[in-house]
């Protein structure tokens, strides 16, 4: 469905849902229908969807909602839970008219989704002490849109270096700080094929920021640009490192479903991952000694990818101020210190993070310290097709199948042949 249609169906679906009671007292006649109700007796029925996630975070999430509501008596929360196709859900029940008041809303389908209209600009309904300057300026950015905050990130990771201490000292080797000297440091910590200096993942979703680190654009003007001269050259040391030094490789190459994985097993000394690594190598392999360091500069250019999610307010929500209320609370400062506080997810307020100690974390640390700086992944609307077409061209010269200029070149013009027959 086109983005025109898919606006006028919204449009057009929008409607009331629900419709007041009065009720009465024992023994008294029924009120009439026009006698005024006190707001505070007033009790409004509001829906949050999001995605599954863990038990851990699902229990963190009900308390919080639990807080929000004892401090709230007047409005009851719906949690609901999309555990399959989450975004087909909700655009389906958008165009339909019966979108959740609230619901999360990943960076990467941002822009497509508040540019149809169907979410609405929260700068009127904030109120003056929410303290929107708190939070982290790229993760904000990603939902704003022409001049416009259509959301406030929950939470989000950045990406960092993951280093295992072992070999790391029985190479000799210090942690790398700069690119030059990942790629000298991984020379002295592979072995063979059996273990690898570098653990990569190529593919764009984790790798924009390199891809851009010589000025280059991968997308531009909500279109496919990776044949940038700029982006082939500052891809290619990337390739080179697998194909040319043959110190790094990607998961598969060693029988690992991630760089995470590949990591914890032994076969690769360093890995860039989020987060999201760090409960999974301590529950999985807790003999491992790992530590963490900010992604190596390149070319004296700090860099990393950040991802988040917002929650963000149905445009056609009979229930504004209820709506309001539930997600300036959630991304507050007091909602998002229980949220946060499990360290499931890192607080995009720069405030919260120096409250709970991740900014000095000896782990975490690392990934606080690249929020300012960091890439987020959201680029445009046509993001899907960029991101498909860059990644079945890229994988096959990294296998060493094809240049990566040819690759690129063609993968940048398939993507913008389906961008424009939309």
């Amino acid at each position: 469905m086109s983005r025109k249609k898919w606006l006028a169906t919204l449009g057009l679906s929008t409607m009331l849902v629900g419709s007041m009671l009065a009720g009465c007292s024992g023994g008294e006649k029924e009120k009439a229908s026009n006698d005024p109700v006190k707001e505070e007796d007033k009790q409004v029925e509001i829906t949050l969807a999001g995605w599954g996630s863990s038990p851990e975070e699902t229990e963190l999430l009900e308390q919080v909602l639990a807080d929000f509501q004892t401090k709230h008596p007047n409005i009851k929360v719906n949690h609901e839970v999309i555990a399959d196709q989450y975004m087909d859900v909700i655009k389906t029940r958008l165009i339909g008219g019966e979108g959740p008041d609230v619901f999360y809303l990943d960076a990467s389908e941002a822009p497509a989704l508040i540019q149809t209209g169907a979410i609405e600009p929260l700068d009127e309904h904030i109120p003056d002490d929410f303290d929107v300057e708190d939070f982290e300026k790229p993760l904000l950015e990603a939902y704003q849109y022409d001049g416009k905050t259509y959301g406030f990130p929950k939470g989000y990771s950045t990406l960092a270096l993951f280093y295992n201490k072992k070999m790391l000292a029985d190479a000799g080797v210090e942690v790398p700080k700069t690119w030059d000297e990942l790629r000298e440091v991984s020379k002295a910590l592979t072995k063979g094929k059996d273990v690898y200096g570098f653990g990569q993942n190529p593919e764009l979703a984790r790798t924009v920021f390199i891809g851009e680190s010589k000025g280059g654009e991968v997308v531009k003007d909500d279109k496919a640009n990776f044949a940038d001269p700029l982006v082939v050259e500052a891809y290619q040391t990337y390739v080179d490192q697998h194909l040319v030094d043959k110190t790094a490789a990607q998961p598969s190459d060693v029988g690992a479903g991630w760089t995470g994985e590949m990591f914890g097993q032994g076969k690769a000394a360093m890995v860039i991952e989020g987060n999201w690594a760090i409960p999974y190598l301590q529950n999985t392999f807790p003999d491992i000694d790992f530590g963490m360091a900010e992604v190596p500069t390149i070319d004296g250019k700090k860099g990393t990818m950040a991802f988040t999610v917002a929650y963000v307010m149905n445009a056609a929500s009979e229930k504004k101020e209820a709506a309001t209320e539930l997600i300036t609370y959630l991304t507050g400062k007091e909602g998002m210190e229980t949220w946060t506080s499990k360290g499931f997810e890192l607080p995009s307020r720069k405030s919260v993070a120096e409250k709970l100690g991740y900014d000095k974390d000896e782990l975490r640390g690392a990934l606080v310290a690249g929020a300012p700086y960091a890439t987020v992944w959201a680029r445009g609307t046509n993001l899907p097709i960029v991101f498909n077409n860059f990644n079945n061209q890229f994988v096959s010269a990294y296998l060493g199948e094809r240049p990566l200029e040819e690759a690129l070149a063609e993968g940048q013009n398939t993507a913008n042949k389906e961008i424009d027959s939309k």
